[in-house]
């Protein structure tokens, strides 16, 4: 299994995250469309962090769900948290534009109407 690292943009908010990118979503909600990521989701025990757990910002909004994180300090969104709708599983969202040396050309995104939801 590939390890992957990635940060935030000052770097503050560092992580690795084990798993094989397969693809990624594109999601326009309200949220996703403004932040313009590319998500891949992974069981969250493949995510580990490498800096403090406080050093992390987190926003939720509408069902508070979804705990969007961020750095307090550049403002980037490396990844959220959440649970899988039909098993209940938690889950990471890894923002693959934060994750260092990937070729996002690449990637295989799909499109996902969060809009509607």
């Amino acid at each position: 299994m590939t390890t992957h690292t990635g940060s935030c943009h000052c770097g503050r908010i560092a992580f690795e995250v084990h798993g094989e990118i397969r693809g990624a979503i594109a999601c326009n909600c309200s949220i996703c469309r403004r932040k313009g990521s590319l998500l891949w989701f992974v069981p969250r025990e493949a995510l580990r962090l490498r800096t403090p757990e406080q050093d992390i910002a987190t926003y939720t909004f509408n069902r508070h769900e979804i705990r969007h994180r961020f750095c307090p300090v550049c403002g980037m969104h490396p990844f959220g948290e959440g649970s899988d709708p039909e098993t209940g599983r938690p889950m990471a969202a890894i923002n693959l534009r934060c994750l260092d040396d990937l070729d996002l050309d690449a990637v295989t995104v799909q499109h996902f109407d969060g809009r509607s939801l």
